[in-house]
């Protein structure tokens, strides 16, 4: 039997809507952010989850619990989960980061970005190392199970690389909106992914750009 595992980034948060990077700041939800989340839990009614592992970040929380509200599953908060620290970027536009941190951008911009540390904080490379040992479970998970992940941007792409064993060069590969659900399957520890970055049960919101990833 095939386990099901979904993927489910936080809704949006005024740095998101403002273009600021965003790491370990617990940036409460914006009104679109609320409404993304009622609608991503209302979208699971019905759905039978075992449990919902979630970062221990409050925009993150709040999915969890909406989610929670309509499949009935319990809550465990995982440190992993916890987006990628960001360091001197935090809440900065992206003009300001250029502009005092142009050998870091360099990097992050090119073949070498998984690498690249933040300035004062982590690199890609360290998120994935630590999300890798949550990869290993949900490799085993048993037949018929079903588990959702509520996380963050960074962690989300480089939590997909270490499942499919692909590069974590790769990571821009995979785009994961706000609120958006990817689906990967499980079967004998072999990885698939079912749906990615699905966004239709925000249809109703008429977002349109504003509900991507920034």
């Amino acid at each position: 039997m095939t386990a099901t595992l979904y993927l489910i980034r936080h809704g949006e948060t005024a740095f998101n809507r403002d273009g600021k990077g965003l790491g370990r700041s617990d940036e409460p939800l914006t009104a679109t952010g609320e409404a993304q989340a009622r609608l991503t839990g209302a979208a699971f009614a019905g759905v039978a989850l075992d449990r919902i592992l979630v970062s221990p970040l409050s925009r993150a929380m709040r999915v969890a619990e909406a989610v929670r509200s309509h499949s009935g599953s319990s809550v465990e908060v995982r440190e992993s989960l916890v987006e990628m620290d960001v360091g001197l970027t935090e809440g900065a536009a992206y003009a300001d980061t250029a502009a005092r941190f142009p050998e870091f951008m360099r990097q992050w911009a090119g073949a070498g970005a998984a690498d690249a540390n933040f300035p004062g904080g982590e690199s890609l490379r360290d998120v994935a190392e630590r999300v890798r040992p949550l990869a290993g479970e949900f490799r085993e998970l048993a037949g018929g199970s079903a588990l959702a992940v509520v996380s963050h941007n960074f962690v989300l792409r480089s939590l997909l690389c270490v499942l499919l064993d692909a590069p974590l060069e790769n990571f821009r590969s995979f785009q994961v909106d706000l609120a958006s659900v990817t689906t990967v399957t499980v079967r004998n520890g072999r990885v698939a992914v079912s749906r990615l970055n699905d966004t239709c049960h925000l249809d109703s919101l008429n977002l349109g750009d504003t509900a991507r990833s920034v």
